[in-house]
């Protein structure tokens, strides 16, 4: 959140930016930001965004949701607002768990993740496979930017503020859909020592979730 504030503010558009907060842990930061948050009901922060940026185009509109919110609740809503090519940037929070209700399996939770109803792990057969958000929003044609980024080191926090950066400059440039996702952790949620989260991050989620710029229509093909 400090990351997404940051880079707003560096763009100098802080003034004229409006949060679009869906339900989860993060929640709470919306009361603790130094710009206008609307709270959407769960899943469904795409299409408040939606109508704030249309009805308001002078705006510079962003959403933040966990994996739980956007992928279980919402994947309509995403999809649907990328297709249309909308003029907004989502920020996906993605644990594999839903947190704030326990940490039960998201749609993202990769294959052998334990959670509280996958003790054992998930397993494909019984569980279903994880959804790639972000590989599937690059394919759609009315997106300009997306990227999938961590927080669990130094490094990865600064490329997750030029992905950020970036997403934002899809929106001022009136180029289209912009997407981040990025990795985050809770250890709670996944049965492991604190210290443990960081590792366990790059071994299991981003082993599924790979990081790195999935679409930039800036860049060559």
């Amino acid at each position: 959140m400090r990351s997404v504030l940051e880079v707003i503010e560096e763009l100098g558009v802080i003034d004229r930016s409006i949060g679009v907060f869906g339900i989860g842990c993060y929640t709470a930061f919306s009361n603790n930001l130094d710009c206008e948050v609307l709270q959407a009901l769960h899943g469904r922060a795409p299409s408040l965004a939606t109508g704030v940026k249309r009805a308001r185009p002078d705006t510079v509109v962003f959403t933040i949701q966990g994996d739980g919110d956007m992928v279980n609740e919402g994947l309509q809503e995403v999809i649907h607002t990328a297709a249309r090519g909308e003029r907004v940037t989502c920020i996906m929070l993605n644990n594999g768990v839903f947190g704030e209700t326990g940490g039960h399996i998201t749609a993202t939770t990769v294959l052998g993740q334990r959670t509280k109803n996958t003790l054992d792990g998930r397993d494909g057969r019984q569980h279903g496979y994880p959804i790639r958000l972000s590989n599937l929003l690059a394919e759609l044609d009315g997106v300009a930017f997306v990227g999938r980024t961590a927080v669990n080191n130094a490094g990865n926090v600064a490329r997750t503020r030029r992905m950020l950066r970036r997403a934002f400059e899809a929106q001022l440039g009136d180029e289209g859909f912009s997407f981040v996702e990025i990795l985050t952790m809770c250890p709670t949620g996944w049965f492991i020592e604190t210290g443990e989260a960081p590792a366990y991050l790059d071994e299991h989620l981003a082993a599924t979730h790979t990081l790195g710029v999935v679409k930039d229509i800036r860049s060559p093909e």
